[in-house]
């Protein structure tokens, strides 16, 4: 594609340019089928939707200076010349996004906790980072790719198929859109990190300020977690983060300083002057949006009804009963499924959807595909040391990663079967920022190559008691085809 050879291009002059440049890390991006154009209009349109739901800065003092900021670093990102632009948001959680095609959004809280312009910059260059590598729409086409099939990489995309831009988002929107705009892997998260570092070298700024200020989040996490869920919920840490970015500091070498675009003093003076900012959950609470992740109480959930139907993949991969008055979520050839009430999935400020109360079922790859008996979990698995418990293990800290306030409940692990084949189910339990107690069971059972397919069974805490009957009677129900193609 051209859009390849235009980052390959990119990149090249971004290496040469350095001394050192040889020895640095090559970062490439994924899988996309959008081009840089529908990456452009895809960003401009959640643009429009995240503006008109948060409040944004308008000081000139701050914003000038962000903007003049995020020019000098993007001056030097790689891959196509998006039309970046800088925008601060007038919330007090730590936190920083970007969304495709070159929108940055950078929350007042983040500037008012940076010390220095290289922290600032640090975080910054790490989300520009992550639009020159087009995470968003490569995840938005890996999930497509899931429910369209392989046919898209023959050639079906964008040809009589009638594939497009909109097409592709309609698949896989609804549940999980936004979510895959705004949440990165720990893999997009180091890529970021390492791109990120070379960004800030080349403008002038030592990338160890990036390290340092991931540091301190880290340790400021555990005392003061309600303004920094949100950033680690959306930038889940990559194991040796810090040391990761030193080691590419080092390959770096020497950093010549250009000086910073202006005083960070004199913009944070400016947002002294305001009045305070408010959290992301006041904000949802004030537009009473009820959501699940930020903000007002939530709407009731619909009791399950006592009759049943039955859900059925359409590969055959598997089938499951459900209460005949619950919803099911996916497309004509997704793998997975989401199974929920009315009241169960809601929409926080942002757009995105969270999901309250249901039921999801999909299949797992574990450990990015290094699967088997033989691989352990490198951070100790958390059940024992088959293989169905070390892929339980990487998939229950990769949901944890991604909901920093879920935790393990300690003694919840139960072994059992799943359509005649040996399981393992645990529980998580957390209270995110709307104040409710949130459970969650997670069940997998193995498949012949490894893979596992998974259930999770989330809930309020006050209502999973009467949930638990309904969630055992659909896990009793799952039926399982380890034949069925599963990709």
């Amino acid at each position: 594609m051209h859009v390849d050879r235009l980052f390959r291009t990119g990149l090249l002059s971004l290496l040469l340019a350095a001394g050192s440049a040889q020895a640095q890390t090559v970062v490439r991006p994924g899988f996309n089928l959008f081009t840089v154009q529908q990456d452009i209009d895809v960003g401009k349109q959640s643009a429009v939707q995240v503006e008109g739901k948060l409040p944004m800065v308008s000081q000139p003092a701050v914003t000038q200076y962000v903007s003049r900021l995020g020019a000098k670093l993007a001056g030097y990102a790689p891959g196509a010349k998006y039309p970046y632009q800088f925008k601060v948001v007038n919330l007090s959680d730590i936190n920083a996004f970007a969304l495709p095609g070159g929108f940055i959004y950078v929350h007042r809280g983040l500037i008012e906790r940076t010390k220095t312009e290289g922290e600032l910059a640090g975080v910054m260059a790490h989300e520009i980072s992550h639009v020159a590598l087009r995470h968003q729409t490569n995840q938005v086409s890996k999930a497509y790719l899931a429910q369209a099939g392989v046919g898209i990489l023959g050639g079906l995309f964008g040809s009589k198929s009638g594939s497009s831009t909109g097409s592709i988002l309609g698949a896989v929107g609804g549940i999980g859109l936004n979510s895959l705009f705004l949440k990165n892997s720990r893999s997009a998260e180091e890529q970021a990190d390492i791109v990120g570092a070379q960004i800030m070298a080349k403008a002038g700024y030592d990338p160890m300020d990036m390290a340092r200020f991931f540091d301190v989040l880290r340790q400021e996490a555990g005392g003061n977690p309600g303004k920094l869920a949100q950033f680690f919920s959306d930038h889940p840490a990559p194991a040796n983060r810090a040391s990761r970015i030193r080691r590419e500091a080092a390959l770096i070498g020497r950093v010549r300083s250009t000086g910073p675009v202006g005083n960070i003093e004199v913009a944070r003076a400016a947002l002294k002057r305001m009045p305070p900012a408010p959290t992301m959950a006041q904000v949802t609470a004030g537009g009473g949006t009820t959501t699940a992740a930020g903000g007002t109480a939530q709407a009731p959930v619909e009791r399950p009804s006592t009759q049943f139907r039955v859900f059925r993949q359409p590969q055959g991969f598997f089938e499951i009963s459900y209460p005949d008055n619950w919803r099911t979520y996916t497309s004509s050839s997704g793998l997975g499924v989401t199974i929920a009430p009315t009241g169960g999935i809601v929409q926080d400020a942002s757009g995105r959807q969270q999901i309250v109360s249901a039921v999801m079922v999909n299949h797992y790859v574990p450990f990015d595909g290094e699967v088997g008996s033989g691989y352990r979990d490198p951070q100790g698995s958390l059940f024992g040391r088959s293989s169905l418990d070390e892929a339980t293990s990487d998939l229950v800290r990769q949901i944890m990663s991604a909901n920093a306030y879920l935790k393990p409940v300690p003694g919840s692990a139960r072994r059992g079967t799943i359509s005649g084949q040996p399981s393992l189910s645990a529980q998580l339990s957390g209270t995110p920022a709307t104040g409710i107690e949130e459970k969650m069971t997670v069940f997998t059972r193995e498949l012949q190559d490894g893979h596992v397919v998974y259930v999770i069974a989330l809930g309020p805490g006050r209502d999973y008691g009467e949930l638990q009957a309904i969630f055992d009677r659909m896990i009793r129900s799952l039926v399982v085809s380890d034949q069925a193609a599963h990709y």
